[in-house]
């Protein structure tokens, strides 16, 4: 259903998907992978690289290497499965069923983004022990987008201390 569902709205999306081979036997609307460089480049476009792996841990060793490290999401309902993606995938957001849309700091709670960072420590001169954690933010939802909490969304944030 995932499958049939994701295909027939990429296409009518117009979004030109980039495979090394054929997906589901759908070969007339791929434009064939040109190699490496189709996965490390940002295309700021309606383009995606798709990439079939025979394994979570080549996956997570392709996110790895050639990911930003800022956001990456899996969609599963193993949950041994997005635990082991939880704790391999070396990116400040890791999402389960949800949208990487939701990678941003008002949505996180902090007000304005002022900018943002996929290094892991960075602080210059003294430092005190705030300066010296970092976070990795989890995310778990249900087929969560950022589009449902947008202005006509309908729904709301809910910002709120945590005990």
């Amino acid at each position: 259903m995932f499958e049939t569902s994701f295909y027939s709205k990429t296409f009518r999306a117009s979004i030109t998907l980039r495979a090394r081979t054929l997906c589901a036997g759908r070969n007339e609307e791929y434009h064939w992978h040109r190699g490496r460089a189709d996965w490390s480049t940002e295309y700021c476009d309606l383009i995606l690289s798709i990439k079939i792996v025979d394994s979570l841990d080549e996956a997570i060793q392709h996110i790895n290497f050639y990911g930003s490290n800022h956001t990456d999401a899996i969609v599963t309902e193993n949950e041994a499965t997005w635990e082991r993606f939880f704790a391999g995938v070396n990116s400040a957001g890791v999402y389960l069923n949800a949208s990487t849309r939701f990678a941003d700091g008002y949505r996180y709670g902090f007000g304005a983004e002022v900018g943002i960072s996929t290094g892991k420590l960075h602080p210059r001169g003294p430092v005190g022990l705030e300066g010296l954690v970092t976070y990795k933010y989890k995310l778990v939802g249900d087929g969560h987008t950022g589009n449902m909490y947008s202005a006509n969304g309908g729904r709301r944030f809910t910002h709120r201390a945590l005990d």
